[in-house]
Protein backbone atom coordinates (compact mmCIF):
# COMPACT_ATOMS: atom_id res chain seq x y z
CA UNK A 1 0.00 0.00 0.00
CA UNK A 2 1.78 3.10 -1.24
CA UNK A 3 -1.00 5.52 -0.38
CA UNK A 4 -4.21 5.83 1.62
CA UNK A 5 -5.98 6.08 -1.75
CA UNK A 6 -5.36 2.33 -2.06
CA UNK A 7 -7.84 1.69 0.76
CA UNK A 8 -11.58 1.49 0.19
CA UNK A 9 -12.46 4.61 2.16
CA UNK A 10 -14.62 7.59 1.28
CA UNK A 11 -13.38 10.87 -0.20
CA UNK A 12 -14.17 12.73 3.04
CA UNK A 13 -11.77 10.46 4.96
CA UNK A 14 -9.10 10.70 2.24
CA UNK A 15 -9.35 14.50 2.30
CA UNK A 16 -8.79 14.61 6.07
CA UNK A 17 -5.81 12.24 5.82
CA UNK A 18 -4.28 14.38 3.08
CA UNK A 19 -4.71 17.56 5.16
CA UNK A 20 -3.20 15.77 8.17
CA UNK A 21 -0.14 14.90 6.03
CA UNK A 22 -0.75 11.18 6.44
CA UNK A 23 1.13 10.31 3.27
CA UNK A 24 2.14 6.64 3.24
CA UNK A 25 0.45 4.08 5.52
CA UNK A 26 2.71 2.61 8.21
CA UNK A 27 3.16 -1.15 8.41
CA UNK A 28 0.51 -1.58 11.10
CA UNK A 29 -1.95 0.54 9.10
CA UNK A 30 -1.32 -1.50 5.95
CA UNK A 31 -2.00 -4.73 7.84
CA UNK A 32 -4.92 -3.66 10.04
CA UNK A 33 -7.10 -1.37 7.90
CA UNK A 34 -8.18 -3.92 5.23
CA UNK A 35 -9.25 -6.47 7.89
CA UNK A 36 -10.95 -3.78 10.01
CA UNK A 37 -12.94 -2.55 6.99
CA UNK A 38 -14.07 -6.16 6.48
CA UNK A 39 -15.33 -6.09 10.11
CA UNK A 40 -12.98 -8.79 11.42
CA UNK A 41 -12.06 -9.21 15.09
CA UNK A 42 -8.35 -8.39 15.48
CA UNK A 43 -5.51 -9.00 17.94
CA UNK A 44 -2.72 -6.61 16.96
CA UNK A 45 0.75 -6.77 18.48
CA UNK A 46 2.52 -3.51 17.73
CA UNK A 47 4.76 -1.20 19.73
CA UNK A 48 3.91 2.39 20.56
CA UNK A 49 4.63 5.00 17.90
CA UNK A 50 3.73 2.67 15.02
CA UNK A 51 0.63 4.58 13.91
CA UNK A 52 -1.90 2.21 15.43
CA UNK A 53 -4.44 4.88 16.42
CA UNK A 54 -5.08 5.67 12.75
CA UNK A 55 -5.17 1.94 11.98
CA UNK A 56 -8.37 1.60 14.02
CA UNK A 57 -9.49 5.24 13.75
CA UNK A 58 -9.77 5.25 9.94
CA UNK A 59 -12.05 2.16 9.75
CA UNK A 60 -14.18 3.38 12.68
CA UNK A 61 -14.75 6.76 10.98
CA UNK A 62 -15.38 5.09 7.61
CA UNK A 63 -17.96 2.65 9.02
CA UNK A 64 -19.71 5.19 11.28
CA UNK A 65 -23.31 5.98 10.30
CA UNK A 66 -23.79 9.72 10.72
CA UNK A 67 -27.58 9.57 11.24
CA UNK A 68 -27.31 7.26 14.27
CA UNK A 69 -27.42 9.39 17.45
CA UNK A 70 -26.16 6.76 19.91
CA UNK A 71 -22.47 5.78 20.14
CA UNK A 72 -21.38 3.17 17.61
CA UNK A 73 -17.77 2.72 18.73
CA UNK A 74 -16.18 2.45 22.18
CA UNK A 75 -12.40 2.79 22.61
CA UNK A 76 -10.90 1.95 26.02
CA UNK A 77 -7.52 3.42 27.00
CA UNK A 78 -5.50 3.05 30.23
CA UNK A 79 -4.84 6.78 30.83
CA UNK A 80 -6.67 10.08 30.56
CA UNK A 81 -3.94 11.61 28.39
CA UNK A 82 -4.21 8.77 25.89
CA UNK A 83 -8.02 9.04 25.85
CA UNK A 84 -7.77 12.74 25.02
CA UNK A 85 -5.15 12.06 22.32
CA UNK A 86 -7.20 9.29 20.67
CA UNK A 87 -10.35 11.44 20.74
CA UNK A 88 -8.44 14.25 19.00
CA UNK A 89 -7.13 11.84 16.34
CA UNK A 90 -10.60 10.39 15.68
CA UNK A 91 -12.08 13.90 15.43
CA UNK A 92 -9.40 14.91 12.92
CA UNK A 93 -9.78 11.79 10.77
CA UNK A 94 -13.58 12.04 10.77
CA UNK A 95 -13.74 15.85 10.46
CA UNK A 96 -15.26 16.02 6.98
CA UNK A 97 -17.60 13.11 7.65
CA UNK A 98 -18.83 14.98 10.75
CA UNK A 99 -17.89 12.14 13.09
CA UNK A 100 -18.44 13.33 16.68
CA UNK A 101 -16.13 11.83 19.32
CA UNK A 102 -16.28 12.31 23.10
CA UNK A 103 -13.59 11.57 25.70
CA UNK A 104 -14.70 10.52 29.20
CA UNK A 105 -12.35 9.93 32.12
CA UNK A 106 -11.93 10.58 35.84
CA UNK A 107 -10.91 13.86 37.49
CA UNK A 108 -13.37 15.70 35.24
CA UNK A 109 -16.96 16.66 36.18
CA UNK A 110 -19.32 13.73 35.58
CA UNK A 111 -22.24 16.04 34.75
CA UNK A 112 -20.28 17.82 32.02
CA UNK A 113 -19.58 14.45 30.40
CA UNK A 114 -23.22 13.43 30.86
CA UNK A 115 -24.34 16.52 28.92
CA UNK A 116 -21.91 15.76 26.10
CA UNK A 117 -23.12 12.16 25.87
CA UNK A 118 -26.72 13.40 25.53
CA UNK A 119 -25.76 14.88 22.16
CA UNK A 120 -25.28 12.91 18.97
CA UNK A 121 -22.01 11.04 19.60
CA UNK A 122 -20.56 8.46 17.21
CA UNK A 123 -17.40 7.44 19.10
CA UNK A 124 -16.68 7.35 22.83
CA UNK A 125 -13.08 7.14 24.08
CA UNK A 126 -12.50 6.65 27.77
CA UNK A 127 -10.77 5.05 30.72
CA UNK A 128 -12.44 1.88 32.06
CA UNK A 129 -13.52 3.23 35.46
CA UNK A 130 -15.35 6.29 34.16
CA UNK A 131 -16.82 4.42 31.16
CA UNK A 132 -18.26 1.76 33.48
CA UNK A 133 -19.69 4.48 35.77
CA UNK A 134 -21.53 6.06 32.84
CA UNK A 135 -22.88 2.71 31.66
CA UNK A 136 -24.15 1.80 35.13
CA UNK A 137 -25.77 5.23 35.67
CA UNK A 138 -27.51 5.07 32.31
CA UNK A 139 -25.68 8.09 30.86
CA UNK A 140 -23.77 6.09 28.22
CA UNK A 141 -26.00 3.99 25.96
CA UNK A 142 -24.17 0.98 24.56
CA UNK A 143 -26.96 -0.88 22.75
CA UNK A 144 -25.77 0.44 19.36
CA UNK A 145 -22.03 -0.23 19.92
CA UNK A 146 -20.72 -2.04 16.84
CA UNK A 147 -16.97 -1.58 17.45
CA UNK A 148 -14.96 -2.13 20.64
CA UNK A 149 -11.26 -1.23 20.69
CA UNK A 150 -9.08 -2.09 23.68
CA UNK A 151 -5.97 0.06 23.27
CA UNK A 152 -2.71 -0.60 25.16
CA UNK A 153 -4.20 -3.82 26.59
CA UNK A 154 -0.97 -4.80 28.39
CA UNK A 155 -1.01 -1.50 30.27
CA UNK A 156 -4.67 -2.06 31.22
CA UNK A 157 -3.47 -5.26 32.89
CA UNK A 158 -0.50 -3.57 34.60
CA UNK A 159 -2.75 -0.84 36.01
CA UNK A 160 -5.31 -3.32 37.33
CA UNK A 161 -8.09 -2.39 34.89
CA UNK A 162 -8.59 -5.78 33.28
CA UNK A 163 -11.56 -6.73 35.52
CA UNK A 164 -13.29 -3.42 34.70
CA UNK A 165 -12.64 -4.01 31.00
CA UNK A 166 -14.29 -7.42 31.29
CA UNK A 167 -17.26 -5.91 33.16
CA UNK A 168 -17.71 -3.36 30.34
CA UNK A 169 -17.53 -6.08 27.66
CA UNK A 170 -20.38 -7.95 29.37
CA UNK A 171 -22.60 -4.85 28.97
CA UNK A 172 -22.00 -4.56 25.20
CA UNK A 173 -23.95 -6.18 22.35
CA UNK A 174 -22.50 -9.58 21.45
CA UNK A 175 -22.83 -8.80 17.75
CA UNK A 176 -19.92 -6.38 17.54
CA UNK A 177 -16.38 -6.10 16.14
CA UNK A 178 -13.64 -6.29 18.78
CA UNK A 179 -10.02 -5.19 18.31
CA UNK A 180 -7.21 -5.47 20.85
CA UNK A 181 -3.96 -3.50 20.44
CA UNK A 182 -0.97 -4.21 22.65
CA UNK A 183 2.84 -4.06 22.63
CA UNK A 184 2.80 -7.51 24.28
CA UNK A 185 0.06 -10.09 24.79
CA UNK A 186 0.32 -11.33 28.41
CA UNK A 187 -1.66 -14.42 29.48
CA UNK A 188 -4.59 -12.52 31.00
CA UNK A 189 -4.98 -10.38 27.88
CA UNK A 190 -4.82 -13.53 25.71
CA UNK A 191 -7.54 -15.16 27.83
CA UNK A 192 -9.74 -12.09 27.52
CA UNK A 193 -9.32 -12.08 23.74
CA UNK A 194 -10.34 -15.67 23.22
CA UNK A 195 -13.21 -15.49 25.69
CA UNK A 196 -14.91 -12.53 24.00
CA UNK A 197 -13.72 -12.49 20.38
CA UNK A 198 -14.93 -14.39 17.31
CA UNK A 199 -12.15 -16.11 15.28
CA UNK A 200 -9.80 -13.14 15.71
CA UNK A 201 -7.17 -12.43 13.07
CA UNK A 202 -3.76 -12.11 14.76
CA UNK A 203 -1.45 -9.48 13.29
CA UNK A 204 2.06 -8.49 14.31
CA UNK A 205 4.33 -5.76 13.02
CA UNK A 206 7.28 -8.00 12.18
CA UNK A 207 10.85 -7.44 13.29
CA UNK A 208 10.26 -4.96 16.08
CA UNK A 209 9.64 -7.18 19.10
CA UNK A 210 8.48 -4.88 21.87
CA UNK A 211 10.95 -2.15 20.91
CA UNK A 212 11.30 0.16 17.95
CA UNK A 213 14.62 -0.55 16.24
CA UNK A 214 15.47 3.08 15.51
CA UNK A 215 16.24 4.01 19.14
CA UNK A 216 19.82 4.04 20.46
CA UNK A 217 19.80 2.76 24.07
CA UNK A 218 22.49 3.24 26.71
CA UNK A 219 23.02 2.96 30.48
CA UNK A 220 25.08 5.30 32.68
CA UNK A 221 26.02 4.21 36.22
CA UNK A 222 25.81 7.03 38.77
CA UNK A 223 25.98 7.50 42.51
CA UNK A 224 22.83 8.98 44.01
CA UNK A 225 24.51 12.18 45.27
CA UNK A 226 25.83 13.03 41.78
CA UNK A 227 22.69 12.10 39.87
CA UNK A 228 21.31 15.56 39.06
CA UNK A 229 24.80 16.83 38.22
CA UNK A 230 25.35 13.98 35.71
CA UNK A 231 21.87 14.50 34.27
CA UNK A 232 22.80 18.13 33.50
CA UNK A 233 26.11 17.02 31.97
CA UNK A 234 24.22 14.54 29.73
CA UNK A 235 21.80 17.25 28.56
CA UNK A 236 24.66 19.62 27.72
CA UNK A 237 26.49 17.01 25.64
CA UNK A 238 23.34 15.66 23.94
CA UNK A 239 21.76 19.14 23.60
CA UNK A 240 18.36 17.82 22.40
CA UNK A 241 15.68 19.94 20.77
CA UNK A 242 13.03 18.13 22.80
CA UNK A 243 13.51 15.77 25.76
CA UNK A 244 11.48 13.93 28.42
CA UNK A 245 13.11 13.16 31.76
CA UNK A 246 11.27 10.35 33.57
CA UNK A 247 11.28 10.08 37.37
CA UNK A 248 9.71 7.50 39.65
CA UNK A 249 7.86 9.80 42.08
CA UNK A 250 6.06 13.14 42.11
CA UNK A 251 8.49 14.40 44.76
CA UNK A 252 11.49 13.73 42.52
CA UNK A 253 9.76 15.41 39.56
CA UNK A 254 9.04 18.52 41.66
CA UNK A 255 12.58 18.73 43.07
CA UNK A 256 14.32 18.09 39.74
CA UNK A 257 12.11 20.48 37.78
CA UNK A 258 12.75 23.24 40.36
CA UNK A 259 16.51 22.61 40.16
CA UNK A 260 16.53 22.73 36.35
CA UNK A 261 14.44 25.91 36.32
CA UNK A 262 16.96 27.55 38.69
CA UNK A 263 19.63 26.67 36.12
CA UNK A 264 17.51 28.40 33.43
CA UNK A 265 16.44 25.22 31.67
CA UNK A 266 13.39 25.56 29.44
CA UNK A 267 11.33 23.05 31.45
CA UNK A 268 7.92 22.16 32.91
CA UNK A 269 6.62 19.15 34.84
CA UNK A 270 3.73 16.71 34.68
CA UNK A 271 2.54 14.11 37.19
CA UNK A 272 -0.64 12.70 38.71
CA UNK A 273 -0.67 15.27 41.51
CA UNK A 274 -1.41 18.10 39.08
CA UNK A 275 -4.99 18.97 38.20
CA UNK A 276 -6.24 17.52 34.93
CA UNK A 277 -6.52 20.94 33.27
CA UNK A 278 -2.91 21.70 34.27
CA UNK A 279 -1.76 18.34 32.88
CA UNK A 280 -3.47 19.01 29.56
CA UNK A 281 -2.08 22.55 29.46
CA UNK A 282 1.51 21.33 30.00
CA UNK A 283 1.07 18.58 27.39
CA UNK A 284 -0.31 21.02 24.82
CA UNK A 285 2.56 23.45 25.45
CA UNK A 286 5.07 20.62 25.03
CA UNK A 287 3.44 19.47 21.79
CA UNK A 288 3.56 23.05 20.52
CA UNK A 289 7.24 23.24 21.40
CA UNK A 290 7.04 26.14 23.86
CA UNK A 291 9.64 24.46 26.14
CA UNK A 292 12.34 21.80 25.65
CA UNK A 293 12.46 19.59 28.76
CA UNK A 294 9.43 17.81 30.23
CA UNK A 295 10.06 16.24 33.65
CA UNK A 296 7.48 13.51 34.16
CA UNK A 297 6.31 10.45 36.06
CA UNK A 298 5.05 7.40 34.17
CA UNK A 299 1.59 8.95 34.01
CA UNK A 300 2.82 10.87 30.96
CA UNK A 301 4.32 7.86 29.18
CA UNK A 302 0.97 7.18 27.52
CA UNK A 303 -0.73 9.74 25.34
CA UNK A 304 2.35 11.69 24.29
CA UNK A 305 2.16 11.55 20.51
CA UNK A 306 4.91 13.89 19.34
CA UNK A 307 6.98 12.94 16.31
CA UNK A 308 10.25 14.67 17.14
CA UNK A 309 11.24 13.97 20.76
CA UNK A 310 14.92 13.22 20.20
CA UNK A 311 15.96 12.13 23.70
CA UNK A 312 14.45 10.21 26.62
CA UNK A 313 16.34 10.20 29.93
CA UNK A 314 15.33 7.76 32.66
CA UNK A 315 16.48 9.76 35.68
CA UNK A 316 15.19 6.86 37.78
CA UNK A 317 15.38 3.41 36.23
CA UNK A 318 11.81 2.03 35.92
CA UNK A 319 11.03 -0.75 38.40
CA UNK A 320 8.51 -2.30 35.97
CA UNK A 321 10.20 -3.64 32.83
CA UNK A 322 7.11 -2.77 30.74
CA UNK A 323 7.49 0.88 31.73
CA UNK A 324 10.93 0.92 30.09
CA UNK A 325 9.22 0.15 26.77
CA UNK A 326 6.48 2.74 27.29
CA UNK A 327 8.89 5.49 28.37
CA UNK A 328 11.46 4.97 25.64
CA UNK A 329 8.69 4.56 23.05
CA UNK A 330 8.12 8.32 23.27
CA UNK A 331 11.14 8.79 21.00
CA UNK A 332 11.90 7.18 17.64
CA UNK A 333 8.32 7.74 16.51
CA UNK A 334 6.99 7.92 12.95
CA UNK A 335 10.19 6.41 11.57
CA UNK A 336 12.52 9.00 13.12
CA UNK A 337 15.56 8.04 15.20
CA UNK A 338 15.98 8.77 18.88
CA UNK A 339 18.08 8.11 21.99
CA UNK A 340 17.20 6.63 25.38
CA UNK A 341 19.69 7.11 28.23
CA UNK A 342 19.04 5.43 31.59
CA UNK A 343 20.81 6.47 34.81
CA UNK A 344 21.15 3.72 37.43
CA UNK A 345 22.79 3.52 40.83
CA UNK A 346 24.73 0.42 42.05
CA UNK A 347 21.68 -0.51 44.17
CA UNK A 348 19.45 -0.40 41.10
CA UNK A 349 21.64 -2.65 38.94
CA UNK A 350 19.34 -5.61 39.73
CA UNK A 351 16.61 -3.99 37.59
CA UNK A 352 18.75 -3.93 34.43
CA UNK A 353 18.74 -7.67 33.61
CA UNK A 354 14.92 -8.08 33.69
CA UNK A 355 14.58 -5.09 31.32
CA UNK A 356 17.18 -6.51 28.94
CA UNK A 357 15.53 -9.95 29.01
CA UNK A 358 12.16 -8.36 28.28
CA UNK A 359 13.33 -6.20 25.35
CA UNK A 360 15.52 -8.95 23.91
CA UNK A 361 18.94 -7.28 23.84
CA UNK A 362 21.70 -5.99 26.12
CA UNK A 363 21.89 -2.24 26.72
CA UNK A 364 25.48 -0.94 26.48
CA UNK A 365 26.90 0.77 29.58
CA UNK A 366 28.60 4.07 28.80
CA UNK A 367 30.62 6.37 31.01
CA UNK A 368 29.20 9.70 32.11
CA UNK A 369 30.37 12.73 30.11
CA UNK A 370 33.73 14.12 31.25
CA UNK A 371 34.16 17.75 32.22
CA UNK A 372 36.18 18.20 29.02
CA UNK A 373 33.17 16.91 27.00
CA UNK A 374 30.85 19.26 28.88
CA UNK A 375 33.09 22.30 28.50
CA UNK A 376 33.40 21.67 24.75
CA UNK A 377 29.60 21.60 24.27
CA UNK A 378 28.57 24.23 26.83
CA UNK A 379 28.51 27.21 24.44
CA UNK A 380 26.25 25.42 21.93
CA UNK A 381 23.97 24.29 24.77
CA UNK A 382 23.64 27.83 26.15
CA UNK A 383 22.96 29.20 22.70
CA UNK A 384 20.13 26.72 22.10
CA UNK A 385 18.70 27.30 25.59
CA UNK A 386 18.61 31.07 24.99
CA UNK A 387 17.16 30.81 21.49
CA UNK A 388 13.38 31.22 21.30
CA UNK A 389 11.83 27.92 20.24
CA UNK A 390 10.04 27.57 16.91
CA UNK A 391 6.42 26.78 17.72
CA UNK A 392 5.35 23.50 16.16
CA UNK A 393 2.11 23.27 14.28
CA UNK A 394 -0.41 20.75 15.56
CA UNK A 395 -1.44 17.98 13.16
CA UNK A 396 -4.88 19.53 12.95
CA UNK A 397 -3.73 23.06 12.04
CA UNK A 398 -3.72 22.44 8.28
CA UNK A 399 -6.95 20.50 8.59
CA UNK A 400 -8.63 23.38 10.42
CA UNK A 401 -7.44 26.25 8.25
CA UNK A 402 -10.58 26.07 6.09
CA UNK A 403 -12.89 25.44 9.05
CA UNK A 404 -14.54 28.13 11.16
CA UNK A 405 -16.36 27.26 14.38
CA UNK A 406 -19.42 29.46 14.98
CA UNK A 407 -20.93 30.14 18.40
CA UNK A 408 -24.68 30.69 18.85
CA UNK A 409 -26.16 31.79 22.20
CA UNK A 410 -28.96 29.22 22.22
CA UNK A 411 -29.15 25.47 22.73
CA UNK A 412 -31.22 22.73 24.33
CA UNK A 413 -33.10 25.10 26.65
CA UNK A 414 -34.49 26.87 23.59
CA UNK A 415 -35.44 23.45 22.18
CA UNK A 416 -33.00 23.77 19.28
CA UNK A 417 -31.85 20.67 17.37
CA UNK A 418 -29.08 20.11 14.80
CA UNK A 419 -31.67 19.93 12.02
CA UNK A 420 -32.77 23.50 12.85
CA UNK A 421 -29.25 24.84 12.26
CA UNK A 422 -28.75 22.75 9.12
CA UNK A 423 -32.04 24.01 7.69
CA UNK A 424 -31.19 27.68 8.19
CA UNK A 425 -27.56 27.38 7.07
CA UNK A 426 -28.39 25.51 3.87
CA UNK A 427 -30.91 28.23 2.96
CA UNK A 428 -27.89 30.51 2.44
CA UNK A 429 -26.86 30.62 -1.24
CA UNK A 430 -23.57 28.71 -1.83
CA UNK A 431 -23.83 26.72 1.43
CA UNK A 432 -24.82 23.05 1.26
CA UNK A 433 -25.03 20.27 3.84
CA UNK A 434 -21.48 19.26 2.82
CA UNK A 435 -20.24 22.60 4.17
CA UNK A 436 -21.59 21.93 7.66
CA UNK A 437 -19.41 19.98 10.07
CA UNK A 438 -19.93 18.86 13.66
CA UNK A 439 -22.81 20.53 15.50
CA UNK A 440 -22.48 20.53 19.29
CA UNK A 441 -25.61 21.65 21.17
CA UNK A 442 -25.23 22.49 24.86
CA UNK A 443 -27.80 23.81 27.33
CA UNK A 444 -27.38 27.50 26.44
CA UNK A 445 -25.01 27.47 23.48
CA UNK A 446 -24.41 25.75 20.16
CA UNK A 447 -21.16 25.34 18.23
CA UNK A 448 -21.19 24.63 14.49
CA UNK A 449 -18.17 23.84 12.30
CA UNK A 450 -18.41 25.47 8.87
CA UNK A 451 -16.17 23.70 6.35
CA UNK A 452 -14.61 24.51 2.97
CA UNK A 453 -13.70 28.13 3.82
CA UNK A 454 -17.42 29.07 3.91
CA UNK A 455 -17.22 30.29 7.54
CA UNK A 456 -17.06 34.06 6.86
CA UNK A 457 -20.08 33.82 4.52
CA UNK A 458 -22.11 31.82 7.06
CA UNK A 459 -21.16 34.20 9.89
CA UNK A 460 -22.22 37.30 7.93
CA UNK A 461 -25.51 35.79 6.77
CA UNK A 462 -26.48 34.31 10.17
CA UNK A 463 -26.33 37.74 11.80
CA UNK A 464 -29.53 38.58 9.90
CA UNK A 465 -31.34 35.22 10.03
CA UNK A 466 -33.40 33.38 12.61
CA UNK A 467 -33.22 29.74 13.68
CA UNK A 468 -36.61 28.16 14.36
CA UNK A 469 -37.98 31.70 14.56
CA UNK A 470 -35.42 32.73 17.20
CA UNK A 471 -32.85 35.50 16.67
CA UNK A 472 -29.55 34.34 18.14
CA UNK A 473 -26.27 36.12 18.70
CA UNK A 474 -23.53 34.60 16.56
CA UNK A 475 -19.76 35.08 16.42
CA UNK A 476 -16.65 33.06 15.71
CA UNK A 477 -16.03 30.72 18.63
CA UNK A 478 -13.05 31.51 20.84
CA UNK A 479 -10.48 28.89 21.78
Amino acid sequence: MESFNDFKVSESIKQALMDLKYNKPTEVQQKVIPFALEKKDLIVKSQTGSGKTASFGIPICELAEWKENKPQALILTPTRELAAQVKEDITNIGRFKRVKAAAIFGKQPFDRQKLELQQKTHVVVGTPGRVFDHIKKGTLFVDQIKHLVIDEADEMLNMGFIDQVEAIIKELPENRITSVFSATIPGDVDRLCYKYMKNPVELEVVGTGVMANNIQHSLVEVHEEYKSSILKDVTVVENPDSCIVFCRTQETVNALCNELQRENYSTKKIHGGLGQDDRFSVMNDFKRGTFRYLVATDVAARGIDIDNISLIINYDIPLEKENYVHRTGRTGRAGKSGKAITLFTPVEEKYVSPIEEYIGFSIPVKTAPTQVDVAKEKAAFNEKMNDPMQEKKAKSDLLNQNIMKLYFNGGKKKKLRPVDFVGTLTSIPDITADDIGIISIQANATYVDILNAKGPLALQEMKNRTIKGKKLKVHEARE
